[in-house]
């Protein structure tokens, strides 16, 4: 089934986070989540995982509630936040192995997700000791190493050189064939190049939702759409 987000609202205070979002994600799509700054996009994608708790509406994953069936929809979900949270004096294999018992995952899958995100030649070094771009792939490592139906990744090229950007835009471009993936991200090349569909919020609400190619055709650029629908 995918997720199904209906009239979800939540409020920090006198500012409106999101206000009555609704919208549907089938198995299998790559959504691009945009919008300006405070727009709702962090609130929304945490809303999504159950790290925070709406003030109203309904998420449901695979027709089990966000609200009401925590555990199970915790299952089916892979998240790496913008800030990237990571122990960084444990070792690579030692974080992963830490994550792996708190999902309950074969140890065999720690070299799998460590060869799959390209972490084998640094594998062998403290969290600390590795550049950015490495530390990503970790955040990466962890988000999938349950093997989750459904990936979220927060701003996941932030702060990185051109390559490191292009070797992590291939690894979800990878991922994203096989798993429902929710993308947000500043960056408009990285919508083109991996997602098929772009969500646009701005001051908490939808005001676009539509197919990546005709989200292009109605405006010069992905740029030129944003700009005009977010002013």
């Amino acid at each position: 089934m995918g997720i199904i987000i209906d009239k979800l609202s939540k409020n920090y205070g006198n500012q409106k986070a999101l206000d009555a979002v609704s919208f549907s994600i089938k198995n299998g799509e790559v959504v691009g989540l945009l919008g300006p700054n405070g727009a709702g996009k962090s609130t929304l994608m945490k809303s999504i995982t159950g790290a925070i708790l709406p003030d109203s509406g309904e998420i449901k994953i695979d027709e089990f509630s966000v609200l009401n069936q925590p555990i199970e929809t915790k299952k089916r979900i892979g998240f790496l936040p913008e800030n990237n949270p990571l122990y960084f004096e444990m070792y690579v294999r030692e974080y992963l192995k830490f994550v792996a018992d708190i999902r309950n995952e074969k140890k065999e899958r720690i070299e799998e997700v460590i060869q799959k995100v390209g972490l084998t030649p640094e594998s062998h070094k403290k969290i600390g000791q590795l550049s950015k771009g490495y530390k990503q792939r970790v955040g990466l490592a962890q988000a999938i190493l349950s093997n989750p139906e459904i990936l979220i990744l927060d701003e996941p090229t932030n702060g990185l050189d051109p390559n490191q950007i292009l070797e992590i835009r291939e690894v979800i471009r990878e991922i994203g064939k096989s798993k429902t993936v929710i993308l947000s991200t500043h960056i408009m090349q990285e919508v083109e190049a991996l997602c098929s569909r772009v969500i646009l919020l701005n001051k908490g609400k939808i005001v676009s939702d539509s197919p990546i190619e005709e989200f292009k055709g109605q405006y010069k650029s992905l740029e030129d759409a944003f700009r005009q629908l977010t002013n």
